[in-house]
């Protein structure tokens, strides 16, 4: 959830354009040695894909992706500046990344309609949908202090993109440093606490989402579970 968690895509793209164009036969393979790396090199292409999702690639589109990234590795792009082209690149983000966050916004409407009638839930101003499953007692944490949450966050299909509870292991954090969803959500639970927070893209991450797991525009769905409060200083 932490914001500053968010990636530069295009910074992303830039330094993998220039690592490509500077160093055109670092991932040549002997036909031998190709099938000892199939899983790492199909890896090495989803970790390449990270920082594609906010554009919206269509079949065609995607194509010339991979067109532009075989000619970057065999060194026939000498005659093209990926920083020279940041500017146009970056423009296309954001104008895709608009779109995908249009488009699912307007899916998520219905959903956060139907949350609001949920047995126990309250709306509040922020459009923050939150359900109290159990009371907690003594404090709640204000903005200042760190919290020690179990979490399970969830689109609004069900799709698990991530938890602390998956994983056995609570997370903390400063309440502050969070999507606003949370820290206005957790700062109503007290210690034992657990709650339903739905969380309208606009108090989550926005149009920018976090690909690939948060599409841009994504309502988000958080069953939390406050553990302890550690106060500031």
């Amino acid at each position: 959830m932490d914001r500053s968690a968010k990636n530069s895509i295009v910074g992303a793209l830039c330094v993998a354009a220039l690592l490509l164009a500077a160093a055109p036969n670092v991932f040549a393979k002997e036909k031998a040695e190709e099938k000892k790396e199939d899983n790492v090199l199909y890896v090495l292409g989803v970790a390449l894909s990270q920082g594609l999702g906010a554009f919206g690639l269509s079949d065609d589109d995607l194509d010339q992706v991979v067109d532009g990234l075989k000619d970057g590795v065999q060194g026939k792009t000498n005659h093209i500046n990926p920083r020279d082209y940041m500017p146009q690149i970056q423009a296309l983000q954001q104008e895709r990344e608009a779109t995908v966050a249009a488009a699912e916004k307007k899916k998520a409407a219905d959903f956060l309609a139907a949350a609001k009638q949920e047995k126990g839930a309250k709306s509040h101003d922020s459009g923050l949908i939150m359900t109290t499953v159990t009371e907690g007692s003594g404090a709640s944490p204000v903005a200042s202090d760190k919290v020690v949450v179990h979490y399970h966050g969830t689109l609004r299909n069900g799709t698990v993109f991530d938890s602390s509870v998956d994983r056995d292991t609570p997370a903390t954090f400063p309440l502050d440093r969070v999507i606003p969803c949370w820290t206005e959500g957790v700062a109503m639970m007290k210690v034992g606490g657990k709650a339903k927070l739905v969380c309208p893209s606009d108090i989550a991450y926005g149009d920018a989402g976090r690909p690939p797991s948060i599409p841009g525009g994504a309502a988000l769905v958080f069953d939390v579970e406050l553990l302890e409060i550690v106060a500031a200083p």
